[in-house]
């Protein structure tokens, strides 16, 4: 599912795109944050973490050996990738995985969280749909760019992208 900013919709600081659009009415779907279409022929994943228990430990997603990203406790990023199978992975004191076969064109969602472990928290990576980001979106901000692996959109191509 693809998400644009409503006509008419007033112009927003690049400072503000960075924690997003200030009201769910920015939004068609009702999201607080902007999310561009992927570039043509490629896909993208948005993965968020809503603020929950584990705010200590970061989700570090891996694709392989490759890290991702690093999300921590209210964070969110957005993953541009090519079109096919991709598997992504979250480890702390358990290892959980995910495998997505991305289309062109497309946006999925990608929600992690953290479970109660026996030393540390436990992570649970799994599939979530537009609306999930969306009811989420008023309290998540974007990965500082230092946390950011390869292929993730930073605050100001996201705002080029609008």
């Amino acid at each position: 599912m693809n998400y644009r900013l409503l006509a008419g919709a007033v112009a927003v600081s690049l400072a503000a795109l960075a924690t997003g659009p200030t009201t769910a009415a920015d939004t068609p779907d009702g999201s607080a944050i902007f999310i561009p279409d992927p570039p043509a022929g490629m896909g993208q994943i948005v993965f968020f973490r809503p603020s929950a228990m584990g705010m200590a430990i970061a989700c570090t997603v891996k694709e392989g050996e490759t890290k991702v990203s690093s999300l921590g406790n209210g964070k969110y990023f957005i993953l541009v990738t090519t079109p096919g199978t991709h598997s992504y992975s979250v480890k702390t004191e358990a290892t959980d995985a995910l495998t997505l076969l991305v289309e062109p064109d497309e946006t999925q969602f990608v929600r992690c969280k953290m479970k109660m472990g026996i030393m540390a928290g436990r992570p649970d990576i799994s599939p979530a749909t537009g609306a999930d980001f969306a009811e989420k979106s008023e309290h998540l901000k974007l990965v500082d760019d230092d946390d950011m692996g390869e292929g993730a959109l930073r605050a100001a191509e996201i705002a080029s992208r609008q």
